[in-house]
């Protein structure tokens, strides 16, 4: 499902640069689950990034689903993510001026989803989540933790192949968290494939398998 090959990312400080990403060389594929770790300040998150096509500011060869990633527009990146990855962002992402069930429709509107069906399909995300109550809510009216279960369900409302997650649970509590990280491990024993970025031990071994990232290394694969 995608392969990376020599990618790497840098900051430029004048004459001098500051890596973030090494020679990263990394196959993964359909119907994994894999658990990035490693210490902050890493790279995992510009790796998670990278492999969501939200950050372009690198070189090397990304294939995606057999598409050449680093060859493709801007538009043509956006058309391809938006058909097949969902996303949880550490910091929710969710738009401000839209309520919960209008966050959760966006990603359906991107597909040729009728609309009847596009409501079916928000109203059951937002009983599974337990937010029928909140879906007129503004994310600001939210608490953290009810602003991360909106960005998880809005990741997987659409049904991606690909399931990219930032912490996920971070500011969940610890039962809210493991009804996430069963639900993320349902979703892939039906053949989604999952890269999570996590510090938390538990939640890796969701995974089956982890990479270690070091300095911008992959240090163990």
């Amino acid at each position: 499902m995608i392969s990376l090959r020599n990618v790497e990312k840098f900051f430029e400080h004048g004459p001098t640069k500051t890596f973030v990403l090494r020679r990263v060389n990394l196959d993964i594929k359909e119907g994994e689950f894999i658990s990035i770790m490693g210490p902050s300040g890493a790279g995992k998150s510009t790796l998670l990034h990278l492999l969501g096509m939200h950050d372009t500011a690198w070189s090397g060869e990304y294939y995606f689903l057999d598409h050449a990633v680093h060859r493709m527009s801007k538009k043509d990146r956006s058309e391809l993510y938006k058909r097949y990855i969902g996303f949880v962002f550490q910091s929710y992402h969710l738009l401000d001026s839209l309520t919960v069930y209008e966050n959760l429709d966006i990603p359906l509107s991107y597909r040729n989803i009728k609309k009847s069906e596009r409501q079916s399909i928000v109203c059951d995300a937002l009983d599974r989540f337990n937010m029928v109550g909140k879906k007129d809510l503004y994310p600001n009216q939210l608490s953290g933790g009810q602003q991360q279960l909106v960005g998880i369900a809005r990741a997987m409302i659409a049904s991606p192949k690909l399931i990219l997650a930032d912490e996920p649970t971070g500011n969940l509590h610890s039962s809210q968290g493991k009804d996430i990280m069963d639900m993320f491990k349902k979703l892939n024993d039906e053949g989604v494939t999952i890269v999570q970025v996590t510090h938390n031990e538990r939640n890796a071994e969701y995974g089956n398998r982890i990479i270690h990232i070091e300095d911008g290394w992959i240090a163990k694969n």
